[in-house]
């Protein structure tokens, strides 16, 4: 199965060291990067985290939030005198900056909320730091599965752009042979006009040496291929965007060649329509992890 680098996943849960939410969005990139917003007091977790989410995903640009509303011990709160003297005695210095002496006040429990003014003292660091881990790695589980339903979506679309590249090939092989007698009809007609008597053996040569020059058999059968390949690769599954992107090129490399040998409307039209559907697939392609 195949991922899309497009998805999103939010996990709350509830211990005795407090609440925790995790939120993680990710959307596609060339390669993976990893931005974290964490609370002060579990910023040291990020290392460890960053670690975990490179051996979950390979691509896609990951934005990771943590909330943390950490449950207090009303027996044992420490109240950082210090800290909260210094912080109103900064608000007051801002104030006396101030042309509008309204904005003056503040509120005390801002004071409060400030990261280190108030401290339950009830949990152990590494066990609250690990807790956040563990929510982490579940988060990220959630996250894979958005990206795989995702990528399932994208994979039926991908399989039905194939099928209709398989049919233009269908389309092209069947007429060849009519092409091919249109093409000696064509000059036999212009030579009758031209009142020209060719020799029988000379107009099969010239004939022959045309049907080179506008033969496709090849670029067919490396349409074919190509189309064979990238089933395999969508069949396999894991982190194949790269190497989808890669048949893209080989496919825009057949479907010029075709267009450029085209002598007729039909074949022509059928490589506009490979162009298309070629298009189609790179467009999705880009959000395949």
């Amino acid at each position: 199965m195949i991922s899309s680098m497009t998805g999103f996943a939010s996990y709350e849960y509830k211990n005795e060291f407090g609440s925790f939410v995790w939120e993680i969005r990710s959307v596609n990139q060339r390669f993976l990067e990893q931005y974290f917003k964490l609370p002060d007091e579990l910023r040291s977790i990020e290392g460890d985290a960053r670690e975990i989410l490179k051996h979950e995903l390979e691509r896609g640009k990951v934005e990771c939030t943590l909330k943390f509303y950490p449950n207090i011990d009303n027996n044992n709160i420490h109240f950082n005198e210090k800290l909260a003297k210094q912080l109103v005695a900064n608000a007051e210095q801002v104030n006396s900056f101030l042309n509008d002496k309204s904005n003056s006040s503040f509120n005390p429990i801002d004071i409060l909320a400030w990261p280190g003014v108030i401290d339950s003292g009830s949990a152990d660091d590494d066990q609250v730091k690990n807790s956040a881990l563990e929510g982490f790695k579940q988060a990220i589980a959630k996250l894979k599965d958005t990206r795989v339903r995702e990528g399932e979506k994208l994979s039926t679309i991908l399989l039905d752009k194939l099928n209709k590249i398989e049919q233009e090939v269908a389309k092209v092989t069947e007429h060849m042979p009519d092409i091919l007698k249109w093409q000696k009809d064509k000059i036999e007609t212009a030579f009758k006009d031209l009142n020209v008597t060719l020799d029988p053996a000379r107009l099969e040569q010239e004939i022959i040496l045309i049907a080179q020059r506008i033969d496709v058999a090849e670029e067919l059968d490396r349409l074919r291929s190509h189309v064979t390949e990238t089933n395999a690769i969508l069949k396999k599954g894991g982190a194949c965007g790269r190497r989808l992107d890669f048949m893209m090129q080989e496919f825009n490399r057949e479907s010029n060649t075709l267009a450029s040998k085209s002598i007729n409307t039909e074949i022509t039209n059928s490589a506009i329509e490979l162009k298309v559907l070629i298009e189609q697939m790179r467009e999705q392609i880009q959000n395949i992890e």
